[in-house]
């Protein structure tokens, strides 16, 4: 991110003027299903096929289980935008600490909504695209007490909007949470951690699978259950 800023600063400075739009930024390597099965095996682990992914993930959410979500081309850049990242159950209280917990962070570290693109204005003031999760939002007022665990403590969230056209498969896993819980948000954190960056190959995102606390690894078509 900062590399492609300081080029387009330095596009600009020179007299171009750039028309560029960038709408996403996954641009990360993806892996196809027979890669993400020849690690699987390897690793040792439980799993099964799912016929359909958002909703079987969606279920797990839920049930209260933290799901590492493992998901087409990495994003780039510092924020995790539902293709590495780790997702939980905004609804709950206690969420925050468990996925703390699990990331070995500090308890009062705050994590992030994601929330269908279409229905930031239902729950944000002053809403606004804010695909890169780069913003800061106040929720409305009635809605905060419904998502407590992606809430500040001023009552405002770092919120990244979800787009169907730019991440369809992640926008089809909120939509299907949607349908069971009426909440168009998922807590989502990135798939990492303490210390170390974001995984970006199977191999990275099983390992860290294994040794945090998660309760599954929902990665290409597979979903990957703790061993043991």
């Amino acid at each position: 991110g900062t590399a492609l800023g300081a080029a387009m600063e330095g596009y600009a400075r020179l007299g171009f003027e750039s028309k560029s739009h960038m709408s996403h930024v996954y641009w990360g390597p993806e892996f196809e299903n027979d890669e993400i099965e020849a690690e699987i095996v390897r690793s040792g682990l439980p799993y099964r096929r799912s016929e359909d992914i958002c909703r079987d993930v969606a279920r797990l959410l839920v049930d209260q289980k933290i799901v590492g979500w493992f998901q087409g081309r990495m994003e780039i850049g510092p924020r995790a935008l539902g293709a590495r990242s780790i997702l939980a159950d905004p609804r709950s209280p206690e969420m925050k600490d468990r996925v703390n917990i699990v990331k070995s962070r500090e308890l009062w570290r705050p994590l992030a909504p994601s929330i269908l693109e279409e229905r930031v204005g239902d729950w944000f003031e002053n809403a606004y695209p804010s695909p890169f999760m780069n913003l800061n939002l106040f929720f409305k007022a009635g809605v905060k007490e419904k998502v407590p665990s992606v809430v500040h403590a001023d009552g405002s969230a770092r919120v990244q909007t979800v787009s169907r056209h730019t991440n369809p498969l992640y926008h089809r896993l909120i939509s299907e949470f949607e349908k069971l819980t009426g909440v168009p948000i998922v807590l989502n954190t990135s798939f990492n951690t303490r210390g170390e960056p974001i995984v970006c190959t199977p191999a990275e995102g099983l390992r860290t699978f294994k040794v945090t606390g998660m309760d599954y690894l929902a990665i290409g078509d597979f979903i990957v259950e703790r061993g043991g």
